[in-house]
């Protein structure tokens, strides 16, 4: 079984699992720092069941757009059942791995809770440099500190056990080598949260 079967197989219990109180909680002030606008265009990749959708939405307003992609059916299925009445909500089955929207379509792309899981993250990061608009926003955010998150993933499960993120040098040299800029990286218990931006152009 790979990450994608995990997450399929995973999917019917996955919000009764972990979208508690405390998480919900967790994003009502997280989001915020991601400082989204009304009116832009959002990427969320590798939405899951959608838990961040709402607050997307309510950040960007009726102006504005979400795009929420995930590689696994099942989590994609779930999601649009709660979320698909959305009108400014498009829900999608897409891997940011090879993921194909038009270059310079999205304002922001939120990475929350799935870079860990990417195999190709030097690829992802590159297809979401393309996809964002000069000065365009790239959000990786984790409810776990890095420390945390290796640990419950080797307890969780054989199939994400390996699922870890980079050390702050390693994303660094990542999202230079990716087209990034201006990195604010936190990395304490309970809050992963990495911010950059794409380059402008000259």
């Amino acid at each position: 079984m790979n990450a994608k079967h995990y997450f399929d197989n995973a999917a019917d219990t996955w919000d009764d699992r972990f979208q508690t109180p405390k998480l919900l909680s967790f994003l009502e002030n997280l989001v915020p720092q991601f400082d989204l606008k009304t009116g832009q265009h959002v990427l969320d990749a590798g939405t899951g069941t959608g838990v961040l959708i709402p607050h997307l939405t309510k950040a960007v307003g009726s102006s504005g757009s979400v795009t929420a992609i995930d590689f696994s059916e099942k989590m994609v299925q779930k999601c649009k059942t709660k979320y698909s009445r959305f009108k400014n909500v498009t829900i999608k089955v897409g891997n940011i791995e090879d993921a194909a929207f038009p270059p310079e379509s999205f304002d922001a792309a939120i990475c929350f809770g799935v870079f860990p899981h990417l195999e190709n993250k030097e690829k992802a990061l590159q297809n979401i440099n393309t996809m964002l608009k000069p000065d365009g926003k790239l959000v990786i955010a984790h409810a776990l500190s890095s420390k945390e998150l290796k640990a419950h993933h080797q307890k969780v499960s054989e199939h994400v056990a390996y699922s870890t993120m980079l050390k702050k040098t390693e994303m660094i040299q990542l999202l230079k080598q990716t087209g990034f800029v201006e990195f604010h990286i936190k990395d304490e218990p309970g809050c992963y949260l990495c911010v950059a931006r794409k380059t402008s152009k000259p």
